[in-house]
Order: C-alpha cells, then structure tokens, then sequence
C-alpha cells in the first residue's frame, strides 16, 4: 500500500487536512484501498489551527521517513518554520520520496530549498508575496497545480482536490482517478501541469441539478451524434430552457460541456486502453482523428499519441497500471 504522509505546519487549516484523506484514503483499485494515509506533525498533540476547530494530530514526523509520497497542506505560518520539518522533507526528497504540498504549503517547499531552480504555484491571493521572498522559484500563479519532476505543488481552494486526484492519475490511470472523482462528487479529473489554466478546465457544477439525468444519459452516448434538440428532448424542455439550465448548472453551454466530457472520454481511452487513435476519436465522439489532435492539443497541449506515452510511461514508472 502507497504510504502517504501528511504534514500538519500550524497554524492549519482542517479542510486542508482533511482532503488528502478524503480523496486518497477512499480511493478504490479493483475494490481495494492504495493508500494510507497518516498526519503528523513536529510536536504530535493539539495543533494550532485557523478558525473555531481544534486539530489534534498523533503522529510525529518520524512517518515522513517512512512514506512514499509526503503532503505539505496549507499554512498560516510563511516564517520561522520549525527546522525539524524542513529537515523531515529535505530527508524524504533525498530518497526519492514524491513530495507535494497543498495552498500555501508551498512556502514550507520553498524554505527547505525544495523548489529552488523549479517551477510552482500557492494560493494566488499570497502568490505576490510568493515571488518576493522566493524568487529562485519560477511561480505560476494561474494553474491549478505544476508538477516539477517528483515534487507538486498546488493552488487554493478546488485545486487541493484536483492534485490529489492527479496523484491517483499517475499511479493507477484515468479510470481509478474518474472513479475517485465521482465518488467524492467533484468535477473530472483536470490535467493541471501541462497547458491546464484555471479559467479552461470544466467548472464544478453549482445549483439545482435539474438536468442531471440527462447529462448522465449523454454520458453513456457520447460516441453518438448529440446536439441541443437531443438533450432538450430527453430534458422534455424547449432547447432556450435547456440551455439556460446548462448555463446555471454547469457554467457551460451544451455543446461546451459535450465537447469537455468527449475530451476527458478521450483522454481516459488513451490512458487506459491500447486502441488505435482513429477507434478512440470515434468511441469518444470526438469522430475523427484530426479532430481528437485539434482538440486535444488545444486542451493539453499533446498529440493523442505523445499524451498516451506520456501518461502510460509515467504510470508505469510509479508502479500502477494505466493499460486494461
């Protein structure tokens, strides 16, 4: 079982500490946990935390040393962090160990030198300061996450979700992450680190799920033809309404959202299956391959087949399957 050590660095945030457990302590392969999960800190007990929670943490970071992949979460402290963790984090990148960080848990990964000569981003609201105290770091303060060789960081808010789940993308395939996604009930799994901004990616859906059912029955059909007469008729809506409703829920038009959901079908084909590209365009919808290039250029930057070697190589070298 992939070990994965989470480092609390007070003052805390629980959301943040409680995301990496969320996502990968329930992550299913073939019905089976991959990952446990363990949060420590330099001074195991109460840890100060933002807010009206109090946090209490049993483990020290002698679990650091043990682990296969190590999260720093968000932080209110940016000085004086306590050189032990630094040390802990330093030892673990030594070895090899896959380091990541979550928010402003990115100031910790640049104190302990982590990130020097590297690229990354934080929170955006504390990216200026970010620049000013490390500007050995080359800060991108406009993705959801970068990942830099072994060492990740991530920015606020959704986006501690989308590199968790990324860090299930690379160790076991599109599908294990997508399952993962949906059983937390957040967006599909969006590609962060390559030409992934956050204003691209398929915004999570907000609202009254009116048209729920019938984005789950387009799903199921995307290798068809759809439009907006077809989703209007299973919605039994006239196509202003439905668009409307789209808009509402989804942030997307109809079509927006189709053309998202046939890329990430794609995308998962690619990953997890060995089919020729012209059978994945046409699984997916997206009908041809010059379509499927076009589109997922403009998405990831990546022809079809540069994107499956990527993900499939990189799968591979962490140990996971990506092939079915």
């Amino acid at each position: 079982m992939h070990r994965v050590a989470v480092v609390a660095v007070p003052p805390v945030t629980a959301f943040d500490l409680s995301i990496p457990d969320l996502v990968l302590g329930e992550a299913l392969v073939d019905g089976r946990q991959v990952y446990r999960v363990q949060v420590c800190s330099s001074a195991p007990g109460p840890v100060a935390a933002n807010g009206s929670l109090q946090v209490a943490v049993t483990h020290g970071l002698a679990v650091v040393d043990e682990a296969d992949t190590v999260l720093v979460t968000g932080t209110g402290a940016r000085e004086d962090i306590d050189p032990g963790v630094l040390d802990a984090l330093r030892r673990a990148h030594a070895r090899g160990a896959r380091i990541a960080s979550i928010c402003t848990g990115a100031f910790v990964l640049a104190e302990a030198g982590l990130l020097d000569g590297r690229t990354a981003t934080t929170f955006w609201a504390r990216s200026a300061e970010f620049a000013r105290r490390y500007p050995q770091v080359t800060l991108r303060p406009d993705v959801l996450f970068v990942e830099d060789g072994t060492v990740l960081t991530s920015a606020g808010l959704s986006a501690r979700i989308d590199l968790c789940l990324h860090l299930i993308r690379l160790d076991h395939g599109a599908a294990a992450a997508n399952a993962a996604a949906r059983l937390i009930v957040a967006a599909p799994v969006r590609p962060g680190g390559q030409a992934q901004f956050i204003r691209s990616p398929l915004p999570p859906e907000r609202g009254a799920a009116s048209l729920a059912a019938t984005r789950a029955w387009a799903l199921e059909r995307l290798h068809r033809p759809l439009g907006r007469e077809a989703l209007a008729a299973h919605a039994k809506v006239s196509v202003r309404t439905l668009t409307r409703r789209f808009d509402a829920e989804t942030g997307m038009t109809p079509l927006q959202w189709l053309l998202h959901q046939r890329i990430h079908r794609a995308q998962e084909l690619l990953e997890t299956t060995e089919l020729p590209v012209p059978r994945v365009a046409e699984l997916s919808g997206l009908a041809t391959p010059d379509s499927l290039r076009r589109h997922l250029v403009r998405h990831t930057g990546l022809t079809p087949t540069a994107y499956r070697t990527a993900f499939t190589h990189r799968t591979a070298a962490n140990g996971g399957s990506s092939r079915r």
